[in-house]
């Protein structure tokens, strides 16, 4: 068979000039959670943006999450790390500060720190048991005190009708008679 006329073209077109080595556009997500460390969970594409949303999604179900992204030659580059579990903690401990109407931690209170609401809810929580226990103590003396005073009151109640009559040894009832006796006597 003769070739074709078509066949016999000598153009050709001009290869694209990229980089056609198939493995160097992927991305690599490891997640690993703490009650299971020696079976992670390993997820490989190519799309970045479907590798985002898988990170996004693991750090919400708490996993300990590592983004890479690859150099070709089986090298990986970690692009993002997130533990999942302390940011769940700081986002419970942030809801339980708002929850006990307990202030939220300043802007300045340690403004790097990845644990500043959960050091915050401790601290807040010590202060308020130290609150509760001083609360308590003043209630207890004020208890004390209430009951001396009506146990004192109930005293001069009781007392009060004795207490406004002359002594015993003044009344002419009960007065002694002078005993005279002589002087051999004594």
């Amino acid at each position: 068979m003769s070739p074709t006329p078509k066949q016999t073209r000598t153009h050709r077109r001009k290869p694209a000039t990229g980089d056609r080595t198939h493995n160097v556009n992927a991305y690599r997500i490891e997640a690993s959670w703490d009650h299971r460390p020696d079976d992670p969970a390993i997820i490989r594409t190519s799309d970045r943006k479907r590798a985002r949303k898988v990170f996004r999604d693991l750090v919400d179900k708490g996993a300990y999450v590592i983004f890479q992204e690859h150099l070709g030659w089986d090298r990986w580059r970690t692009l993002r790390e997130a533990d999942g579990a302390a940011l769940r903690a700081e986002r419970a401990a942030e809801q339980q500060l708002a929850a006990a109407a307990l202030p939220p931690a300043p802007a300045s209170y340690r403004p790097e720190a990845d644990d500043r609401n959960r050091t915050w809810l401790a601290r807040m929580n010590v202060r308020a048991e130290a609150e509760r226990r001083t609360a308590e103590q003043a209630a207890r003396e004020q208890a004390e005190a209430e009951a001396r005073r009506r146990r004192l009151a109930a005293e001069a109640r009781r007392d009060a009708r004795a207490l406004m009559s002359p002594p015993a040894d003044v009344r002419p009832e009960n007065r002694r008679r002078a005993r005279h006796i002589t002087g051999a006597q004594r």
